[in-house]
C-alpha cells in the first residue's frame, strides 16, 4: 500500500489524573516530531480527570495547536478512552501510548519506519521494564504467557498498549462492538500485515500508577485477555472434574478421606460456576448494547472520517448521545 509523501500521525493518549506528566509529555512529542518529516495531532483523551490535567492541557494548547482534547462525559477506562481517541482521528496512521512516559516518545519514529515499510501494525515488544515491582513484573509476565497459552490466535507476548495502526487497521478495529474491549488481543485479531520492534519500557516519570499489582485494574485486564481469546478456564474446569472422578475412585477404593473428595467436588464445581459466569457477564454486557464511551466534548479541530460514517457508532458519540463537537475557537469546556 502506497503512503503518503507527508503523513498526518495521530498519537492517541488515553489518560486521567495526569497533571505531573502532561507537560512533560507534550514537549517530548513536539521535540520528537520536529525531527520527522510528517504531520502531527496529539489527541489527549481525558478520562474524567479530577486534578489540574484538564487547565493544563488548555494551557499546553496555546502553544501547540496540534493538541486536541476529547472529555469523555464520565470515567470509562482507558481502553474506551483509546477507541474514542481512534474515532476523532483524522490520522493516516494512529500511535497509541501511555501519557506516563514509560513509553518512550522517542521510539515513535520507529514505528513509522516500519509503517512506511509496510506494515499496518507495528507491537512494542519490551525488552526491559525499568522501575517496576518485581513482584508485579513477575506476575505481569506470567500473565501474557497464560493468556498467550490459551489464545485462538497468536498474540505478541510483552507487548503492551504502545503499537501503530494504519488507517485501514484502525478503521476495521473501530467496527468491533466488544463490550470491555481488549484492545492487545483485537488488535492481532484484525489481522493485516503485523510486526514487532523491541523497546526498553522507561520508568513512572512522575505521579503514582493506576495499575498497581494489589488493585481491581491488573486483574480486570487478565480476566478480559483470558477470556476475549480462550476457552482455556472452561477446558481447566473439565480437567479438573476428570482428575476429581479419578480421586474419588482411589478414594473409593482405599475407603477413607470422604470428607476430603468432597471439598474437592465442592472447590470444582463452584469454580466451574465462576468460569461460565465470567463468560455470562461478557454475554450480558455484549447483549445490552450499550455503547462503551460518550464523549462529552472535543476541543480542537473537526472529527475525523471515521466519526460521521457509522465506524464510530459504538462509541455513543456518533448516534449524538451526549456528545458536542468543539471548535477551535471555543478553548474551552461546558459543564
Amino acid at each position: 500500500m502506497t503512503r503518503p509523501q507527508r503523513p498526518l500521525i495521530s498519537v492517541v493518549l488515553s489518560f486521567r489524573n495526569e497533571a505531573d506528566n502532561i507537560p512533560t509529555l507534550a514537549a517530548r512529542l513536539d521535540k520528537m516530531f520536529a525531527t520527522q518529516d510528517v504531520e502531527y495531532e496529539l489527541l489527549f483523551v481525558n478520562d474524567a480527570s479530577t486534578d489540574a490535567s484538564l487547565p493544563l492541557l488548555l494551557d499546553e494548547r496555546q502553544h501547540n495547536t496540534r493538541i486536541r482534547i476529547v472529555n469523555l462525559s464520565r470515567r470509562f477506562g482507558v481502553a474506551e478512552g483509546v477507541i474514542a481517541g481512534m474515532a476523532i482521528s483524522r490520522g493516516d496512521a494512529v500511535v497509541y501510548m501511555d501519557a506516563d512516559l514509560q513509553d518512550p516518545p522517542e521510539v515513535i519514529p520507529g514505528l513509522i519506519d516500519r509503517w512506511r515499510q509496510g506494515a499496518d501494525v507495528v507491537h512494542t515488544v519490551r525488552t526491559q521494564r525499568h522501575g517496576e515491582n518485581p513482584l508485579k513484573m513477575a506476575a505481569t509476565r506470567l500473565a501474557y504467557r497464560l493468556i498467550q497459552f490459551g489464545s485462538s490466535i497468536e498474540l505478541p507476548v510483552d507487548a503492551g498498549d504502545f503499537k501503530l495502526l494504519s488507517r485501514p487497521a484502525v478503521d476495521h478495529l473501530l467496527r468491533l462492538r466488544e463490550s470491555d474491549p481488549y484492545l492487545r488481543g483485537l488488535v492481532v485479531w484484525i489481522g493485516f500485515n503485523q510486526v514487532c520492534i523491541p523497546y526498553e519500557r522507561d520508568s513512572r516519570h512522575a505521579g503514582r500508577t493506576h495499575f498497581p499489582f494489589f488493585s481491581r485494574n491488573p486483574w480486570k485486564t487478565f480476566t478480559t485477555g483470558l477470556t476475549s481469546f480462550s476457552f482455556m478456564p472452561i477446558y481447566v474446569c473439565f480437567a479438573l472434574a476428570t482428575a476429581g472422578l479419578v480421586v474419588a475412585l482411589l478414594l473409593a477404593l482405599a475407603g477413607s478421606a470422604f470428607m476430603a473428595a468432597l471439598t474437592f467436588f465442592w472447590a470444582t464445581t463452584i469454580g466451574a460456576i465462576a468460569v461460565i459466569g465470567t463468560y455470562l457477564i461478557r454475554v450480558y454486557k455484549d447483549v445490552r448494547g450499550r455503547p462503551p464511551y460518550i464523549i462529552e466534548s472535543v476541543i480542537g479541530g473537526e472529527p475525523g472520517a471515521a466519526w460521521g460514517n457509522g465506524v464510530s457508532q459504538a462509541g455513543g458519540a456518533a448516534r449524538g448521545e451526549g456528545a458536542r463537537a468543539t471548535n477551535e475557537e471555543s478553548g474551552s469546556r461546558s459543564r
